[in-house]
């Protein structure tokens, strides 16, 4: 549905683009052609890894973009909305992305985007994922991408995913974990920062500082792929003004959170705040998106949720043409 914007909003947003020194002249628009359309579809969610998303709205107004329709959807359906045709593009794990693109859907992944959301809670006396053997993991639903990251997780350090430990699926896992019934859980925020707060279980794994993971995307920019194919000028700008929403919530924390709560995106400023500061969000000049797809693709598919190979999920899921240009345009 679309958002309806205050002037006070619009004002603060664009005052928070000019101070950053995001705003483009006309000129770098007038050199890409026309824009195709002034409509796009985005995934709008409480999540604050989808933060960029958010608070790129009145960026995406400086792109041209007029009709912002940003469509209800919970973190776990981010790539099944976009293979559904219900949003144009998104940000979604890239996790989710792959299992969806190797299952033939129309998705492409267009940008990296941020480093770093994911932490993986255990119950006391567990310290690492290879004490994970013999215990219950939860997830919200088998064959999921958290199903997918955590398995990889397990196989990284030796562990079988299918024999080595039990699944347990079931909608209310965090819950199930806070009472003891589960060992551990993947987990991104602000669901990761309530059970920090209420000083349930302990962290063993955050993908924003233990490697391999820190070293990669986790959250990525997809589009489906008839509105990339049909629209590649609204495409970019799209991008751009992800990628500069990205150096707002990275350099203006505190006003990006101020943003997302008065926008309705999330309720909590502190927790926003928190997820701010602690997300990686200025990584995405240095990280390279189609490594990030190699790398996931293939743990993903040595325990068994992918069939193709990484080359053939790159060719075919994959276009960093605006990307690369966009990362240049905006180095400095």
């Amino acid at each position: 549905m679309p958002i309806t914007q205050t002037r006070r909003r619009f004002l603060s947003t664009l005052s928070l683009a000019g101070a950053a020194g995001l705003v483009r002249p006309p000129a770098v628009f007038g050199a890409e052609g026309r824009l195709e359309t002034t409509s796009v579809r985005l995934a709008k969610m409480s999540d604050m890894c989808m933060a960029p998303q958010l608070v790129a709205q009145e960026l995406l107004r400086e792109e041209g973009f007029t009709d912002l329709q940003y469509v209800d959807t919970t973190n776990d359906q981010l790539a099944k909305a976009l293979a559904a045709n219900k949003v144009d593009l998104t940000l979604t794990y890239i996790q989710q992305a792959l299992l969806e693109i190797d299952r033939g859907s129309p998705i492409t992944m267009v940008a990296g985007i941020m480093v770093g959301c994911v932490e993986v809670f255990a119950q006391e006396g567990i310290r690492s994922v290879g004490e994970l053997k013999g215990k219950k993991l939860g997830v919200r639903a088998l064959g999921s991408g958290p199903h997918g990251l955590l398995s990889a997780m397990l196989a990284h350090v030796g562990l079988d995913p299918v024999k080595d430990v039990e699944w347990v699926a079931d909608p209310l896992f965090v819950k199930m974990f806070a009472e003891g019934k589960i060992d551990a859980v993947e987990l991104v925020p602000p669901a990761s920062q309530e059970l920090r707060a209420r000083k349930i279980g302990h962290v063993i794994v955050n993908n924003a500082v233990d490697r391999p993971w820190s070293e990669y995307f986790c959250c990525m920019l997809a589009g489906h792929r008839d509105f990339i194919s049909k629209n590649p000028v609204a495409t970019k700008r799209v991008i751009r003004a992800m990628l500069k929403a990205n150096d707002l919530c990275s350099k203006e924390p505190e006003r990006s959170a101020k943003f997302l709560v008065d926008g309705g995106f999330t309720p909590r400023y502190d927790l926003a705040l928190e997820a701010l500061h602690e997300n990686i969000f200025d990584k995405w000049r240095d990280y390279d998106a189609e490594d990030t797809v190699r790398f996931y693709a293939l743990r993903l598919h040595d325990v068994g949720f992918i069939k193709n190979n990484p080359q053939k999920l790159i060719a075919e899921g994959t276009d960093w043409r605006f990307f690369n240009e966009l990362r240049r345009e905006l180095k400095a």
